[in-house]
């Protein structure tokens, strides 16, 4: 095992934890059930050859009593083992899903972005499944099927050192083959599990879409797509399912030749009184255990060259360096809701081309409304991203309060800026349980109060149910534009510093826009507010607007200081006053 490899095992078994007393008990009680296992044989042979041949009874009795009592201690030994492996590999597969749901959750955004989200999703549930297993196995047959097999020689050595030599021949034959075996199956099977992400992500996909798939009538094609994912994945099990039963032939032939060898040379030895009909027999015995533990050998092989895939993946996520970490001293108070970009250069992707933001230089004042706007691929969210410190820059530096955001601990940051996008989430819960992710603490009151600052309590009241009314899954039961002000009612729960709101009240009439400005400039003056939009009347009456343009800021000032000093901000103003564009169709910033 190289070092790369003893690293990967070390991090999944670092994860055993509380269990280490079962994952131990566990290949002690296979060992215990092995051992009565090898007397049994030896206790045969004394009741054929002292019992049975002599007409001895009494030797029948006590040496079988004695057989009774090895099956009873096996049988004991054997279900301590089940137990015991049970709990330590279902153990394991709790303590890894839980150290990788944790790991996740301190991922930026690029980390997520590396592994995908299907990705994520196989390694939390087939990967760590098959880790279970395998696990279960190795504790129990893996430590039982080579103590067994060590044990029969031992002992059958002891019976007849020249008929041991047939068992050693075809075990070096069996050993040899099964690892040409193993080399081929851990190839095929990591190419299985790649093939298990892409059918994640196809049925991901569709379920999240499914409301697109069908007002888009791609059923069909979504069809055809899941059907080549399963393909795919159905020829690369059969491969390496292939060469697995490729070797049960070879396995079942050395077995029956070395039975037949056995007893061929077997038969000869008692004819001339070097052999016993009991030992012959207890020689079989041995035999048929020599080579069915070889056979578990060879299924634990495949079993684990199955797992290694999975460990691998598994580690590389626990392994995975956490892009963005705390200070080693961080500063835990945001002083106010100031923001400064100080030359800041950024790209999700250090060897692009081009970076997505280039050269930013921006002063915000605590307080203050700015309203952000550009067309589609101009990086607007990109800009704000970086303040709450969701990517951090390449060069420059993101000032929040006075201070680089990467002098902050994270969580106080991220508390004091209260991000609501376009594209909402909501959660399977009443209202009052989605409200409270902005302040677990927040009382009915206050909950209805921030949405009446969103605007959405005129269609909660409506509800038979009220604030207890309960949300599906992603918010599937109400509309865009209702998940939006429930989103920014339990932004504002927060009480945050700095609002964004990025292109987050798209999905509302202009009159419900415009009322919920309001309310911002009413209630929470003190808060510095950026407002992301496409329209222009959501943004005119701020403090100050900023025109985004291929990752640099073109003009920056007041809607009337814009409509005289930039071209682009006056040409779609026009265009939408007219009604005939917004920055995306206006021909200007596409």
């Amino acid at each position: 095992m190289n070092k790369r490899a003893g690293n990967i095992y070390s991090t999944i078994l670092a994860h055993v934890g509380e269990f280490k007393t079962p994952a131990v008990l566990t290949p002690l009680c296979m060992i215990g059930e092995v051992m009565m296992e090898m007397v049994i044989p030896l206790l045969m042979a004394s009741i054929i050859d002292k019992g049975v041949n002599s007409g001895n009874m009494n030797h029948i009795l006590k040496i079988g009593g004695w057989m009774f009592a090895a099956a009873a201690a096996g049988l004991l030994f054997g279900l301590g083992g089940a137990f015991f492996g049970a709990r330590a590999s279902a153990g394991l597969a709790r303590n890894l899903r839980r150290a990788q749901f944790e790991h996740i959750q301190r991922f930026s955004f690029a980390n997520i972005d590396h592994f995908g989200v299907s990705g994520l999703i196989t390694r939390m549930t087939t990967d760590v499944t098959n880790i279970q297993n395998s696990f279960q196995m190795v504790l129990r047959i893996g430590f039982r099927a080579p103590t067994s097999l060590v044990i029969a020689i031992v002992m059958a050595f002891v019976v007849s050192p020249r008929l041991t030599g047939i068992y050693m021949i075809v075990v070096l034959f069996l050993g040899i083959f099964l690892v040409v075996i193993l080399r081929k199956v851990s190839r095929y099977f990591r190419e299985v599990f790649e093939k298990y992400d892409q059918l994640n992500e196809s049925v991901q996909e569709n379920v999240s879409a499914i409301r697109v798939v069908k007002s888009f009538v791609r059923e069909d094609y979504e069809k055809t797509r899941f059907r080549g994912a399963v393909g795919n994945l159905y020829r690369a099990f059969l491969r390496a399912e292939k060469t697995v039963v490729s070797s049960m032939p070879v396995m079942m032939g050395a077995i029956y030749a070395t039975i037949l060898l056995v007893s061929w040379f077997g038969a000869k030895m008692i004819t001339v009184g070097d052999l016993t009909t009991g030992e012959l027999m207890s020689l079989l015995t041995y035999s048929m255990m020599i080579l069915m533990n070889l056979m578990m050998l060879s299924i634990i092989i495949v079993i684990v060259s199955m797992s290694e895939a999975s460990i691998r993946r598994i580690s590389e996520v626990l392994q995975e360096e956490v892009l963005l970490t705390n200070p080693e001293h961080p500063v835990m108070v945001v002083p106010d809701g100031s923001i400064r970009f100080e030359h800041v250069t950024f790209s999700y992707n250090e060897t692009a081309e081009k970076p997505v933001l280039d050269e930013i230089n921006l002063e915000i004042r605590s307080g203050e409304t700015i309203g952000i706007i550009g067309g589609t691929g101009s990086s607007k969210s990109s800009l704000v991203n970086l303040i709450p410190r969701l990517y951090d820059v390449l060069e420059g530096a993101v000032y929040v309060g006075g201070r680089d955001v990467r002098e902050y601990d994270l969580d106080t940051l991220r508390r004091e800026v209260a991000v609501v996008l376009q594209k909402n989430v909501l959660f399977s819960g009443t209202i009052l349980e989605n409200l409270r992710w902005g302040n677990p603490d927040a009382t009915e009151e206050e909950c209805i109060e921030a949405c009446r600052l969103a605007c959405a309590d005129e269609f909660i009241e409506k509800l038979p149910e009220g604030y207890h009314a309960h949300i599906e899954q992603g918010g599937t039961n109400v509309s865009g534009g209702q998940r939006q002000r429930l989103c920014i009612a339990r932004a504002l729960l927060k009480n945050p510093k700095i609002l964004i709101l990025d292109d987050s009240t798209s999905a509302v009439d202009t009159a419900t826009d415009a009322r919920i400005r309001q309310a911002f400039r009413d209630r929470i003056p003190g808060t510095t507010k950026l407002i992301i939009a496409q329209r222009i009347s959501s943004v005119q009456d701020a403090d100050r607007i900023i025109v985004m343009e291929d990752g640099h800021i073109d003009g920056i000032g007041s809607h009337e200081e814009l409509l005289r000093n930039n071209e682009i901000y006056r040409d779609v103003y026009e265009s939408q006053i007219r009604g005939t564009g917004d920055f995306d169709k206006g021909g200007e910033m596409g």
